[in-house]
């Protein structure tokens, strides 16, 4: 597989998921999640809430709505994408009317939808996939896919290109979130891509090669909530030319290869772990049902955080 050509110099269009902090067990930090929303909008990168990072499948109805009434305070009418999740088992039939929902709900609070995997939608024939895509496009006016590799989600999976082909061709969908931690089929996406729709946004979710945006793709990671600004900067310094552009993204992956190891929902309470490091956030913890890490990572972390104020 021939990787795509570096595009030098190019502008980087950087979307973070914004962790949701907690300030014990059963109570979110709404000020703490507030905070973090906007300094991810003043580090120029577009907020995402209700993903994966945000227990988006882990939260009840209610605080999914919480959080997408803090986001529209906050954001002010800045852009922020919204997680559209629907929850089902293995065999459920697709609950469209469900997805209908969640996009109505999203858009009313000034959310663009990405429009999570389900056991319904990635169970079905690829024909019946790409018809559900076309009318939940039909319905919400413009939304961002999303592939999710079965290592963060039971539910997810990875389509085959021709799937893939005719999910970007679809008018309403602006792009599409890849989760499957493997540059090779990123790398297929994005020569696809630039051969049948050249503006769709091919965001990578890939936290072990945060440097496929120098092959064409955009981003957007759980990793970038652990340092908005420190992303942005490394963006300004590719569209720069900058050489410092490959330190700072070098030491940003030592981070996500720390974070993101196995188990690899626990970069969650990585990601926790900094954010109160920094001062951030009140405390480390984590939304129930999530995996830990140990409490020796902190000092590693604490490296990290020392190394990167120095770049």
């Amino acid at each position: 597989m021939n990787s795509p050509p570096i595009r030098y110099g190019r502008t980087i269009h950087g979307m973070s998921a914004v962790l949701l902090p907690m300030l014990s067990p059963n109570e979110v930090d709404w000020t703490g999640f507030a905070n973090h929303f906007q300094r991810t909008v003043d580090a120029g990168l577009v907020p995402a809430v209700n993903m994966d990072t945000g227990y988006g499948n882990l939260l009840s109805p209610e605080l999914r709505t919480e959080v997408l009434r803090v986001s529209k305070a906050t954001a002010a009418g800045m852009p922020f994408l919204a997680g559209a999740y629907v929850g089902d088992h293995p065999g459920s039939p697709l609950n469209l009317d469900a997805y209908r929902q969640r996009i109505d709900e999203l858009q009313k609070y000034g959310g663009t939808p990405i429009v999570f995997q389900s056991f319904g939608l990635t169970e079905q024939t690829p024909i019946d996939i790409i018809d559900a895509y076309t009318k939940l496009g039909n319905h919400a006016g413009a939304f961002y896919a999303f592939e999710l590799g079965k290592m963060f989600a039971p539910f997810g999976a990875i389509y085959d290109l021709e799937v893939y082909e005719q999910l970007i061709q679809i008018p309403q969908c602006l792009g599409a979130k890849h989760s499957s931690l493997q540059r090779d089929l990123e790398w297929q996406r994005l020569n696809l891509r630039d051969r049948v729709r050249p503006e769709f946004r091919l965001l990578t979710g890939n936290d072990l090669a945060i440097d496929m945006v120098m092959y064409g793709s955009d981003y957007l990671l759980g990793l970038s909530t652990f340092a908005p600004e420190a992303f942005a900067k490394r963006d300004a310094m590719w569209a720069e030319g900058n050489p410092d552009f490959y330190e700072l993204n070098d030491l940003l992956q030592y981070l996500g290869f720390f974070a993101f190891r196995s188990p690899v929902p626990a970069y969650k309470h990585s990601a926790a772990q900094f954010l109160k490091l920094r001062g951030w956030i009140e405390t480390s913890l984590t939304f129930p049902g999530s995996p830990q890490r140990p409490e020796s990572d902190v000092s590693i972390l604490e490296e990290i955080l020392g190394r990167m104020s120095s770049i």
